[in-house]
């Protein structure tokens, strides 16, 4: 009897678990956005990067977590091989920026993300969030 309750309480367990893994993959926040938009983000650095380069990363993947269909990438501007992507966004250093490969529209979030990603990392995500949502 006490192993029929522990595999009952362990698959309570596993059912609640996959329900809520479910859940969280679905985008919560993508009401006015489109399921094939193409947008980019896109953050150049330096070799050496400062606190503040390395948190705008890590908010940058917090917020677009619920937007799977919103590619990241990470430039480093030293590397000889970034060289001419660094040159067409005119980044020698950290710089966050908007992008559609398909138009070739970029839009310069840097002093934006420079303004807020230390103090005020929430506000970092929403305001990143709400550029994205009016990104066209």
């Amino acid at each position: 009897m006490k192993s029929k309750n522990i595999f009952c309480l362990f698959t309570t367990v596993m059912m609640l678990l996959l329900n809520y893994n479910c859940e969280a993959q679905i985008p919560k926040n993508n009401s006015t956005l489109s399921s094939d938009a193409k947008i980019e983000v896109i953050q150049f650095h330096s070799e050496h990067r400062c606190m503040t380069c390395n948190k705008i990363e890590i908010l940058t993947k917090e917020a677009l977590k619920a937007y799977p269909n919103i590619s990241f990438f990470l430039v480093n501007v030293d590397d000889k091989k970034n060289a001419k992507m660094a040159e067409q966004f005119e980044a020698t250093g950290t710089a966050l920026f908007l992008y559609n490969p398909k138009t070739g529209k970029k839009k310069d979030l840097t002093d934006f993300a420079f303004m807020n990603a230390k103090s005020k990392p929430e506000e970092f995500k929403k305001g990143l969030i709400n550029e994205i949502k009016n990104f066209k």
